[in-house]
């Protein structure tokens, strides 16, 4: 295999993740972070500190790559737009990130193409949202810079128009559904799709972060076909070379309808390294280098119980509980490296496997109770 001159833009959890199976087909790899101590910085020897907004550090990172690739959105678009005009693979193209980057751009891509989606206002401050009383409750979302659920707001009444972003957003109605789900999918240069199998994600019910997730998704298959389905012309329609994660609701009437998508891998595919026969890293990998890509089949039912930083404490990681987890059939724990822990930081994630669902379901309470990512600098 060749081995071209590869560059990830970010160099957080994903990019850590990204980095194994590019370590087993001996890919080079470089990162580009803003933190000096950034997840990858620990394993990673062609490691460079920079931010990911600004033109000239990105342009530079860029322009001796053959491939160049994000683990994270919020990346100078003009910049890879220069390098993609220069003859740099940028994968995903900075067309598609430029659409998704800014979620009034990405819904009205959905309207635009007849995706279903949940009726939206674009709104352009927080007084602009008191003009839309009649369309409450809704939700509140900022166009851009909304990231692990910061930039979102329930807003039930004028009442909470404090609540309001004073920036340019998207009021979204407020609908009933039975269950958030996604499905992530890849495209390859030539077209090639391949989806993983849909998964059923719970929130953590203040701070809008997935607290653990199962897949396969619980679904009558009719709907299984229908988010399947709408994920894969959701890629098609964007054009997408790598992965897009597209995340849905199914509503009490059976309907599924797009709520936002990702186009990298996505913390609804962390299982994936143990769960399925391609994981979600490896196959971005074969979409954005002209690779076949990979079989998703599932070896059988698996949970994700994401480790939040716990609430009260602030300062240098510990993880309690690691031998409760260890001591435990088919549970997986993956640490991401992050030196600081703070209350709901994404500090890691666990993979539960199981043949039984009931046993599935009591492993992530397990998994739930035993473990927490505290400091010894309490709050």
């Amino acid at each position: 295999m060749l081995t071209p001159r590869i560059g990830i833009l970010g160099g957080g959890q994903l990019g850590l993740m990204l980095l194994q199976p590019a370590i087993d087909w001996n890919l080079d790899c470089t990162v580009l972070d803003p933190a000096a101590d950034a997840p990858c910085s620990k394993i990673n020897t062609k490691f460079q500190q920079g931010s990911l907004q600004d033109f000239d550090a990105v342009y530079q990172f860029g322009k001796n790559l053959d491939v160049l690739t994000i683990e994270i959105e919020k990346v100078n678009i003009e910049a890879l737009e220069a390098l993609e005009k220069e003859g740099v693979k940028v994968y995903p193209q900075p067309s598609v990130i430029r659409i998704i980057q800014d979620k009034r751009i990405q819904k009205q891509f959905y309207k635009d193409n007849d995706l279903p989606t949940a009726d939206f206002i674009l709104t352009e401050n927080r007084e602009d949202v008191r003009n839309h009383a009649d369309f409450l409750p809704a939700f509140h979302k900022l166009g851009k810079d909304g990231y692990d659920g910061r930039g979102v707001q329930r807003i039930d009444s004028l009442e909470d128009l404090d609540k309001a972003f004073d920036a340019p957003g998207i009021l979204e109605k407020s609908i009933p559904f039975d269950k958030e789900i996604a499905v992530i999918v890849a495209r390859s240069e030539n077209g090639e799709l391949a989806t993983f199998p849909t998964v059923e994600m719970v929130f953590h019910p203040e701070h809008n972060l997935v607290e653990y997730l199962y897949a396969p998704a619980q679904l009558d298959s009719e709907v299984n076909v229908q988010a399947q389905q709408l994920a894969k012309k959701t890629a098609g329609l964007l054009g997408i070379v790598g992965l897009l994660a597209v995340e849905m609701f199914v509503t009490s009437d059976k309907k599924v309808l797009i709520n936002e998508v990702a186009p990298r891998p996505h913390n609804s595919g962390h299982h994936t390294i143990r769960a399925n026969v391609t994981s979600q890293y490896e196959q971005h990998w074969r979409a954005i280098m002209g690779l076949p890509l990979g079989n998703t089949h599932a070896y059988g039912p698996a949970a994700m119980v994401n480790l939040l930083g716990e609430e009260g404490y602030t300062g240098p990681a510990v993880y309690e509980g690691m031998d409760k987890l260890l001591s435990t059939s088919q549970v997986f724990p993956f640490l991401y490296g992050k030196t600081e822990t703070r209350p709901f930081r994404k500090m890691g994630h666990v993979t539960i496997m199981d043949n039984d669902l009931m046993s599935l379901q009591g492993k992530v309470q397990f998994v739930r109770e035993s473990i927490r990512v505290i400091s010894d600098n309490k709050e």
